[in-house]
C-alpha cells in the first residue's frame, strides 16, 4: 500500500537533523500499519505523474499560505481535485486542511482571534481530543458537502470529511512536545509571547496523536486496494 507524501513546506533547518522533515514525521506517526511511502516536494515544484501514482495520498503542513501566490498552489489545486475524481483516498493536515477546503470551493483566511499554537482541545463528534496546533489561517468557508468533525472555540472547522474519500485535520497529530519546542525556538517569531509562553508551559501535557494515527490509518487502509 503505497502512500504519496505532497510534501507543502519545510520544517526548520535547526530541526530536521534531529527530528526529519515534516514526510519523515508521518512515517512516524503511521508507522507498522504496512504502508510504504513515497515523498513528493510539490512545494519545490516536484510533482507525481498523476493520481493513481499512489494508492493513497497525504499533504503536509506549511509556513505558506493557501491562498498565497505561489506557482506551485494551483497545479497542487488540480492534483487534488483529480484525486477526488479518481477515487483515491486523501489525508490533509494544517496546510493540506485548508488547501483541500480550498480546491473543493472553501475559504481560508487568517484567523481574526490570531495564532493558534500548542496543546489545544477539540470536541471531536462528542469525544474531547487534545493535539498540538501550529497555524494563524483556517478554513473559514465550507466547501460544499462538507461535514464537520471536530470543533472548538478558536477553530469552527478543526477536521473535516469531504465524501468518502476525504479526511482532513487542521491540527498536527504527527506534532509531538519536541516539534512543537522546536518550533517556539525557530518559527515563534510572529507568536505573541504570551501565546509562546502559554505554548511551554503546555509541552509535557498528554495528546491525542496515537487515536487520530489510528484514524487516519484505518481511513486509508479501508480504502486503498490490497
Amino acid at each position: 500500500m503505497k502512500i504519496g507524501v505532497l510534501q507543502t513546506g519545510h520544517a526548520p533547518d535547526q530541526m530536521r537533523p534531529f527530528l526529519g522533515d515534516y514526510d519523515a514525521m508521518f512515517r512516524q506517526l503511521l508507522a507498522g500499519r504496512g504502508f510504504d511511502f513515497a515523498t513528493f516536494d510539490v512545494v519545490d515544484g516536484v510533482f507525481p505523474s498523476g493520481p493513481t501514482a499512489c494508492d493513497g495520498w497525504l499533504i503536509t503542513g506549511s509556513r505558506h499560505g493557501a491562498y498565497e501566490d505561489h506557482r506551485w498552489i494551483p497545479p497542487l489545486e488540480e492534483l487534488i481535485r483529480a484525486i477526488g475524481e479518481a477515487g483515491q483516498p486523501l489525508v490533509g493536515v494544517c496546510f493540506g486542511h485548508q488547501i483541500i477546503a480550498q480546491a473543493f470551493g472553501g475559504r481560508v483566511e487568517q484567523f481574526a482571534g490570531g495564532w493558534v499554537v500548542g496543546r489545544q482541545t477539540y470536541d471531536w463528534q462528542g469525544e474531547t481530543l487534545a493535539l498540538n496546533a501550529w497555524h494563524q489561517d483556517q478554513v473559514v468557508e465550507l466547501p460544499p458537502g462538507a461535514e464537520v468533525l471536530a470543533t472548538n472555540d478558536r477553530c469552527a472547522h478543526a477536521a473535516l470529511r469531504l465524501g468518502p474519500e476525504i479526511l482532513t485535520v487542521q491540527a498536527h497529530p504527527e506534532f509531538d512536545r519536541d516539534v512543537i519546542a522546536g518550533l517556539i525556538d525557530h518559527r515563534g517569531d510572529t507568536v505573541p509571547d504570551a501565546q509562546l509562553a502559554q505554548a511551554r508551559a503546555g509541552l509535557d501535557r498528554p495528546v491525542d496523536n496515537a487515536p487520530i494515527a489510528r484514524q487516519i490509518g484505518d481511513f486509508l487502509r479501508a480504502r486503498v486496494p490490497a
